[in-house]
């Protein structure tokens, strides 16, 4: 049987059409007006004005720091439970990271632990706040925290396209923002991202830094070190047919969450990631914790089940805190970010994902209640 993944592409006989069209345009240079419309598209989604169009959230990221004025030697605040991408271009710039716990009511920053951080650190740069499995933070007390320290956020809603904070769009927030379109999420460009901001004169810097810094001149004259960071129009033509049906794969995705909860409702010691009634979640993965001493089973031994299956499974995000390249880097709180990772999971939960193979997850997940469980890992925290 075919291996069913975590979050495939998903990818229609619309998108195939909207890349052959772009194709016939003869537009395959970088920028081009399907590239431009892609931007307009996404801004006009999340309420900001301006966007450009990237080759990934990472670079996306980056620009919004050198954009920020972030140098060597600076302090930057990221959340721990979180991709490696949402730290590594602090690095890049020879800052430092300095990571925050989560909270257990969104599994999002901690606002408690950043206005400890913020309170204690003394100059910080900026404040990447991210999104994390499609759900937004606590916006409201993060937003107030940082307004008061006087520092900027960056809004890493890589994965959170399409949620919403009471009534206000993912992306919407940061004094910067940005979006990933990688080949794993909601929906894609195979590679990709877009930047975001209410203010012209950063997207238009983040521009000229994204096509290498070049000056508005016949020849090539540079005054900047610059990068080759944009997006082609040929994919941007995929990402606006891909946007389309953006509404439709989040109700999908919502479907799944809501029927693993379902599956798993009785089961001791299981808990979904929760949903926070303060807005709308993407439902990115369906992701939730079980406790090995009350279930009878562990992350691990459910991950080896799925995996000898033929099922796609991943533990949660390993906190930054506890990744070898970040160990000597400050951590504010911890045990929460741990916990989770050493108790959670992520379960298939793509728009593609049929109601037979989720059935064939399921199944296999409930089997794993019934056998006798590894005795469980060392646990690098409690929640």
């Amino acid at each position: 049987m075919p291996r069913i993944y975590l979050s495939p592409p998903d990818i229609s006989t619309q998108d195939r059409s909207s890349v052959d069209a772009v194709m016939l345009s003869n537009w395959v240079a970088p920028v081009g007006p399907h590239l431009v419309a892609f931007e307009k598209e996404v801004a006009d989604r999340c309420g900001v004005q301006h966007a450009v169009a990237l080759n990934s959230g990472t670079a996306a990221l980056h620009l919004s720091l050198i954009i920020l004025g972030v140098q060597a030697g600076d302090k930057v605040i990221c959340p721990s439970l979180t991709f490696a991408a949402s730290a590594n271009p602090i690095c890049y710039l020879g800052a430092e990271p300095i990571f925050i716990d989560s909270e257990p009511a969104t599994w999002n920053m901690d606002p408690e632990e950043l206005e400890r951080a913020l309170s204690q650190e003394g100059d910080i740069k900026a404040v990447i706040v991210v999104h994390l499995y499609g759900q937004c933070a606590d916006m409201d007390s993060i937003v107030e925290i940082c307004k008061r320290h006087q520092v900027p956020i960056i809004e890493d809603a890589a994965e959170a396209l399409g949620a919403t904070y009471k009534g206000k769009p993912a992306g919407s927030f940061g004094e910067l923002a940005f979006f990933s379109f990688n080949g794993n999420k909601i929906i894609t460009t195979s590679g990709g991202g877009m930047l975001l901001s209410d203010d012209p004169n950063k997207i238009n810097r983040a521009k000229h830094l994204a096509t290498q810094a070049r000056e508005p001149f016949v020849h090539y004259e540079h005054k900047d070190i610059g990068y080759n960071y944009r997006m082609s129009n040929v994919l941007a033509g995929l990402g606006s047919s891909q946007l389309s049906d953006l509404d439709r794969r989040i109700r999908v995705r919502k479907g799944h969450f809501e029927a693993y909860s379902r599956a798993f409702s009785n089961k001791p010691g299981v808990h979904m990631m929760p949903v926070a009634d303060f807005g709308t979640n993407n439902y990115w993965l369906t992701c939730f914790t079980v406790d090995p001493l009350l279930s009878g089973t562990s992350r691990d031994a459910i991950l080896a089940a799925l995996n000898e299956q033929g099922i796609e499974g991943r533990p949660l995000w390993k906190p930054l805190h506890l990744q070898p390249v970040f160990a000597e880097c400050r951590m504010y709180g911890g045990d929460c970010a741990s916990s989770l990772f050493d108790r959670g999971l992520c379960l298939p939960s793509g728009s593609s994902l049929t109601e037979q193979e989720r059935a064939e997850v399921i199944a296999v997940v409930n089997a794993c209640f019934s056998l006798k469980s590894e005795p469980p890992r060392e646990s690098h925290g409690t929640l």
